[in-house]
């Protein structure tokens, strides 16, 4: 490693560092690494600096974690005075890249101020590379070398290739208006005194990344960038301008003008070059996305309202949505998508069929390509299509049949691309008639015959359009054609992925055939058991889709056979899982379930019951002495069968919640599908309230349906149907009929029955969450002081506070932050007395536990805080320390972990020795001790 005398072995122990820190985050391994590193930076060759370097800069986000700031400076620092420029500009880079530790060294402030008027070029470089860091990092570096860098720039002895380079620092001059000021005053004389191309370019790309950090000069920034791209020659220049322009687009629409966008929409008319005009186009219908477009077409005050065909922007995206360029075509087309989704005026309403029409022709154009730009132009096409399908709900016709009519002559790559496509168009509106599913399946044969590369994954994206229009259950004969096309054309994975898509549609009973053809085609036995349970899932699943109303005998025996494969399957579920795959979510799901179907069937069974039971001939007597009505229904209200099913029903509930919040890396389908579980919990406890327990307490407000208008697939939408049923056949009944006679409680028992039963017929959806996690996300919590073994406690004196140091690291995996972001983390200590020691008196509570929560944000995915803690009663202590997270949007997730240790209370020696004294009968040492001093003076 790096004590052995061969240069090639010290190099590769330095190269492993930022493995290291990714395996082992923390700060007491980090500190005691990046010593060592500034040791061997101190006494190695330049080629051991050059490595140590790398890691630096590789591992940038571990810097803060280092303990020992100043040694680590000081050992790294010693080379800055080597006679050797190479080793003073890696010295001053390692400075560079350690910026955010210490942006207010003076030492390393001088130094970088020094090496600028180097005569070593190599050193010249490293120091701007420095400069520009720590100007980013700290006020006081940049308000110095502000002006430094101004001489340097504007000095005739200095290189034109060294000025290019010096230019870019002043994109950090942002930190006061004074600074920005000046630096932008400096880049206006650049920019007009040294008018080559080069020097332009760089000098407004400075000039807006400056504009864009201080935020101040936006709008004049804009003006400058349209001003330079109307009236430069040069197409270097213009495509700077562009690309700025953009940037600005992206980063600050509301600050566009009505009159930045109109200026841009007459370059582009003008402009003879289709690159040009492809890239005003890109900043259009980024723009077009924004609120920049409905302060476009909002008519100023003081001018006539004029019609929408009158805009440029408007003639400009019509003449563009039939170019011969497919990317002007498409970015076209998406401005007028964006403007009929965005702008509900009556004159903007033609502009739909516009639309429609580009994206129809864009269609044939690009189905017909396989190059990646054709693709890259379908995507953008297809995503027009649903975002319009998803706004204008009456054009989702025309656009289905374009798409099926094309379906038949598109390449492969294409066709999956169009079956995405019909699908997320079919998951929003049921506009996939079973009428259409002959064509799907001979081109699901004709697909099946065929020998191409993207044979397998058009297989999939087809089933699954299948899988959506064909909203009830699938015909034997379909059935039959895709395991016949799978038995002879696809692999195990390929079937596994059309099983999962059965799945997620509530086709279950081809998603039961499909797994269990796999189950022996595997070779792991943990995959085994995942086939297994996802089977037996399945079959349970199937059992419940033969239910009927009014027919609650054969309700009870089908949820019974479906319990039985629910057991069966969760057994299976718990022998796949592992420790570095514990399916703790599914897990959670599926006894759920289990638990609900439970719950249903007790309470199908409970009214079955109270059916049969007629109330004694004294009910009424009974009812005007206790003054409750319901008794003269028998022994409906005092029977604590019913309260228990609705208790049952809000503690499903509640775990219901419990499962969506410590779900943070689930996607917003899976989500919404466990939030619909515990709706249709909420929803039969409020019926059993409204209809038997209480009926005249119980409100409907809070129940009512906020409308279906962003429904997001076809399962809530049938099941938001049975919620609004079920509440309108309820509140209906409670209007209807008085509470206080016998055959109404027999209807209000029919109701209850006939609700669970609904439910139960809408096949159960297992979304992405069950089978893929996406986005992955972890933290893993240290403590100090631990113990060395975890069983055993620590130990503290009771007149004495335990600073408990809590560190963390947010794990993240391929995808951050995909659905949802770290904000902040939560951090909560309690501490609970397990057995006293001491003598056994009355304790106040407040002395026995400790209680207390702290929100901490993670810079660098790493976190740390401290807690005290006060253990006044003798004894074993249980300490717990818990994390959950704190989202973007402020919602909190009970993500864990959660964290044990054990500490152990002593009575501390004074206390000790009074006490023993006095149980001696001997007077405590420090009366003595006073006694002595009062006689000596």
């Amino acid at each position: 490693g790096l004590r052995s005398g061969k240069l090639g072995e010290q190099c590769e122990a330095v190269v492993r560092f930022p493995r290291l820190f990714q395996k082992y985050p923390f700060p007491i391994l980090i500190n005691s690494a990046f010593l060592k590193l500034a040791d061997v930076f101190r006494v190695g060759n330049n080629f051991l600096r050059l490595c140590v370097l790398k890691v630096t800069q590789q591992s940038e986000k571990h810097l803060e974690k280092i303990l020992n700031v100043d040694e680590f400076v000081k050992r790294v620092f010693s080379v800055i005075h080597s006679n050797d420029p190479v080793a003073r500009a890696i010295t001053l880079r390692m400075l560079g890249s350690m910026a955010s530790i210490i942006p207010e060294r003076k030492n390393a402030h001088h130094s970088i101020r020094q090496s600028l008027d180097s005569h070593d070029n190599v050193e010249v470089e490293a120091a701007i590379f420095a400069a520009a860091n720590f100007s980013a990092q700290s006020k006081d570096f940049a308000a110095g070398i502000c002006n430094k860098i101004s001489e340097m720039i504007q000095g005739l002895a200095t290189p034109v290739d060294l000025k290019l380079k010096l230019i870019p620092i002043l994109q950090h001059m942002h930190h006061d208006a004074s600074l920005a000021s000046s630096s932008r005053q400096l880049l206006q004389q650049l920019v007009t005194s040294y008018p080559s191309t080069k020097m332009v370019i760089v000098t407004l790309h400075t000039f807006t990344l400056l504009a864009a950090s201080s935020l101040v000069d936006i709008p004049k920034q804009i003006q400058l960038l349209l001003q330079y791209l109307k009236n430069d020659p040069r197409k270097a220049v213009k495509r700077l301008a562009i690309q700025d322009l953009k940037l600005l687009a992206n980063k600050t629409p509301h600050t566009w003008s009505r009159e930045n966008i109109q200026a841009l929409c007459e370059s582009a008319l003008h402009t003879p070059y289709d690159s040009l005009k492809l890239g005003m186009l890109s900043v259009l219908s980024a723009l077009s996305g924004t609120i920049a477009i409905k302060q476009y077409f909002s008519s100023a005050p003081g001018t006539a309202a004029t019609t929408a065909r009158s805009f440029d922007l408007v003639k400009l995206a019509q003449e563009c949505c039939y170019h011969n360029n497919r990317g002007i075509a498409a970015h076209g087309v998406r401005i007028l998508t964006n403007i009929s989704a965005s702008c509900q005026e009556k004159d903007l309403l033609p502009l739909e069929q516009d639309a429609v029409f580009g994206l129809e022709a864009l269609l044939v154009l690009c189905s017909q390509d396989d190059s990646p730009g054709a693709q890259a132009t379908l995507k953008m096409t297809l995503t027009c299509m649903v975002k319009l399908v998803k706004c204008r709900p009456h054009l989702s016709q025309s656009v289905v049949e374009s798409l099926l009519t094309q379906l038949h002559s598109a390449q492969d790559a294409a066709r999956i691309l169009m079956c995405h496509c019909l699908a997320a168009i079919a998951m929003q509106l049921p506009v996939l008639a079973d009428g259409i599913l002959g064509d799907l399946m001979d081109l699901y044969k004709l697909i099946g015959r065929s020998a191409t590369d993207k044979k397998q994954e058009l297989l999939v994206s087809l089933a699954t359009v299948i899988f959506v229009s064909s909203q009830k259950a699938l015909s034997s004969e379909i059935k039959t054609v895709i395991k016949q096309q799978l038995e002879n054309a696809s692999n195990g994975w390929t079937a596994y992925r059309i099983a999962r898509q059965a799945s997620r549609m509530g086709n279950h009973d081809m998603a039961r055939e499909l797994y269990q053809s796999l189950l022996t085609q595997v070779a792991s036995e943990h995959f085994y058991f995942w086939l297994n349970s996802l089977k037996e899932f399945s079959h349970a699943e199937q059992c419940l889709t033969g239910l009927q109303e009014d027919n609650y005998s054969s309700a009870l025996s089908c949820i019974a056979e479906a319990l039985k494969s629910y057991h069966k399957g969760i057994a299976s579920l718990t022998a796949a899982s592992t420790p570095l795959n514990p399916l703790s979510f599914q897990c959670g799901f599926v006894k759920l379930r289990i638990d609900l179907l439970q719950a249903f069937s007790q309470l199908i069974c409970t009214c079955n019951s109270l059916k049969t039971s007629p109330p004694p001939a004294i009910a009424t007597t009974i009812a005007m002495t206790s003054g409750n009505d319901l008794q003269r229904c028998g022994r409906i209200s005092n029977q604590a069968r019913m309260k228990h099913s609705m208790e049952e029903f809000r503690n499903l509930a509640t775990r219901y919640g419990d499962l969506y919040q410590s779900s943070f890396d689930a996607d917003s389908a899976t989500l919404r599908n466990v939030e619909l579980q515990q709706q249709s919990c909420l929803l039969i406890s409020h019926a059993i309230e409204a209809l038997i327990l209480d009926p005249e307490s119980a409100s409907f407000q809070e129940y009512s349906s906020n409308g279906t208008a962003h429904v997001e697939s076809e399962y809530e939408r049938r099941m938001m149907s049975v919620f609004n049923h079920v509440l309108d056949e309820v509140e209906s009944l409670n209007r209807k009929y008085a509470p206080v006679s016998y055959l109404a409680s027999n209807i209000l028992k029919s109701c209850l029955c006939n609700a669970v039963i609904a439910l139960l017929k809408v096949p159960l959806s297992f979304q992405r969450y069950f089978f893929q996690k996406l986005q992955s996300t972890s933290i893993k919590l240290a403590l100090s002081p631990s113990p060395r073994n975890p069983a055993e406690p620590i130990a503290v004196q009771n007149n004495q506070q335990l600073a408990l140091k809590v560190e963390g690291v947010v794990q993240h995996g391929s995808k951050p932050g995909l659905f949802r972001k770290i904000q902040s983390v939560c951090l909560n200590v309690s501490s609970v007395l397990q057995s006293k020691s001491g003598q056994d008196y009355k304790i106040p509570i407040d002395n026995m536990t400790n209680e207390m929560e702290q929100r901490v944000e993670p810079h660098n995915d790493y976190f740390s805080t401290q807690f005290l803690l006060n253990f006044v009663i003798l004894g074993t202590h249980n300490i717990t320390v818990e994390s959950s997270v704190i989202d973007s949007n402020g919602i909190v997730w009970k993500t864990g972990p959660k964290t044990t240790i054990f500490v152990k209370s002593l009575e501390d020696p004074y206390s000790q020795q009074v006490r023993l004294q006095q149980q001696q009968g001997q007077p405590p040492p420090q009366q003595q001790q006073q006694r002595t001093a009062y006689s000596r003076f």
